[in-house]
């Protein structure tokens, strides 16, 4: 698997820590002396990660006072990032994921990966099947930066598909849903193995850490095998 750099390791190790909860707004985070010890870095490295954090809204870096986790500046309401294997054993049914295929394209080359992804250079495409009790429940296709997520190259998905893996790995900051309704083409169908035409959810997401894109997905789940809900409040009084 490839190494982060130091500077992206202690990054990724407070970012995470921000993004489960663990940190919450207001919350004090090590001094930079501490992390230089920590981590065994010189006061320039920790100050790359800590100044990363800062440019994506994470933290407010306050002179002579430390870093502070910076508390939400708008509220906005979304669809989660959900991991379908955890929904479906929710369901009490058994999942199952089958990698049909994957391979590694240039956007400089593949303009139209470029324009699904958002971003420049080299990307893992991936083609699967996710299965509910052993039946075909939604088709997937999946565009992943390899310069944001360098490590996913060395991933067989024998055990997980792609999007847990990047769940459980990289944190995201900011994601764009887009749902729709499409029949099932010729790839689809014999996929999924319903007919051609079929009836099928759309949906596209694509996520970001800071201004940096992650990956773009497009599922397509068989009409009635999958449902989305979004639970929100109201945001004002009266």
């Amino acid at each position: 698997m490839t190494s982060l750099p130091l500077h992206e390791r202690i990054r990724t190790d407070i970012e995470s820590r921000i993004l489960s909860g663990e940190l919450k707004p207001g919350d004090k985070i090590p001094s930079e002396k501490e992390l230089m010890s920590r981590y065994g870095c010189a006061r320039m490295t920790v100050n790359k990660a800590l100044s990363a954090l800062n440019a994506a809204g994470l933290l407010d870096r306050r002179k002579r006072a430390g870093s502070y986790v910076a508390r939400p500046r708008t509220v906005a309401m979304m669809l989660d990032v959900p991991d379908l294997p955890t929904e479906l054993a929710r369901r009490g049914q058994i999942y199952g994921f089958r990698l049909l295929d994957r391979r590694i394209s240039d956007t400089r080359r593949w303009r139209e990966i470029g324009k699904k992804i958002g971003c420049e250079g080299r990307v893992l495409v991936t083609h699967g099947v996710h299965f509910a009790d052993d039946v075909p429940v939604a088709y997937e296709e999946r565009l992943v930066s390899l310069a944001a997520v360098p490590e996913i190259e060395s991933q067989d998905f024998a055990n997980e598909p792609p999007g847990s893996w990047l769940l459980r790995h990289i944190p995201w900051t900011e994601a764009e849903n887009c749902i729709g309704a499409t029949g099932a083409n010729a790839v689809t169908a014999r996929a999924l193995k319903v007919s051609i035409g079929t009836p099928c959810l759309s949906v596209e997401r694509r996520t970001w850490r800071a201004a940096e894109c992650i990956t773009f997905v497009r599922q397509l789940y068989i009409a009635g095998s999958y449902e989305l809900i979004a639970r929100f409040g109201s945001t004002g009084r009266g």
